[in-house]
């Protein structure tokens, strides 16, 4: 059964989530099928947004996990969960509005939040730093990487030479620079798979 046309909602994405949405929600008779309605939009997003931008994937995943696992064990009611899973909502499409406010294409917004996740890093380096940072890593990863990048040992040891380096030219605090380095690379991952993808789809 498909659960949008029952309950009503034709734009299954976190679009439709507006004042009016969260009313209607909020007054259906089954509260249990609204809590579904939220999760299935709310997986969808982590599914999209695991192809872009793995920091706010794994982040909405482990949220939602959260807040349904306590649900679920009977820690909150039902409407306390639909609650938390509308904020979750709201707070995920207010994030959307990040890239525009930092001026980063999405890509570089995903580079961004990779090298932020260390707090130090925000505090030493500022947010234009890390900014700045963030759109060489993609111009960089851009030009030098292959198709198999992620599948030949070597490209990828020079992969991670070239993102280490750059850490080190703008200052990235050195008790963080394994981590970084390797959630750089996994985004490097994402990002050329989508990059071969949208190339070999053009052609």
């Amino acid at each position: 059964t498909n659960i949008f046309d029952e309950a009503g909602f034709k734009t299954p994405d976190l679009s439709i989530v507006s004042d009016e949405f969260v009313a209607e929600l909020l007054g259906m008779e089954h509260k249990n099928l609204a809590v579904e309605l939220l999760q299935k939009l709310l997986k969808d997003e982590i599914k999209h947004r695991s192809r872009t931008n793995i920091v706010q994937s794994r982040k909405l995943a482990e949220m939602l996990d959260d807040a349904l696992r306590r649900y679920r064990n009977q820690v909150i009611s039902v409407i306390d969960v639909l609650e938390e899973l509308l904020e979750l909502a709201k707070d995920t499409n207010a994030a959307n509005a990040r890239g525009e406010e930092l001026k980063l294409e999405s890509y570089e917004l995903a580079f961004y939040d990779a090298l932020s996740q260390n707090h130090s890093a925000q505090e030493i380096m500022g947010v234009d730093k890390l900014r700045e940072l963030a759109i060489v890593l993609v111009e960089r990863i851009r030009k030098n990487a292959s198709i198999d990048w992620n599948l030949k040992e070597s490209v990828r040891a020079r992969m991670k030479v070239a993102v280490k380096r750059l850490l080190r030219q703008y200052g990235y605090p050195p008790d963080m620079e394994a981590l970084a380095t390797e959630l750089v690379l996994e985004q490097a991952k994402v990002f050329t798979e989508c990059e071969v993808s949208n190339s070999s789809s053009s052609l």
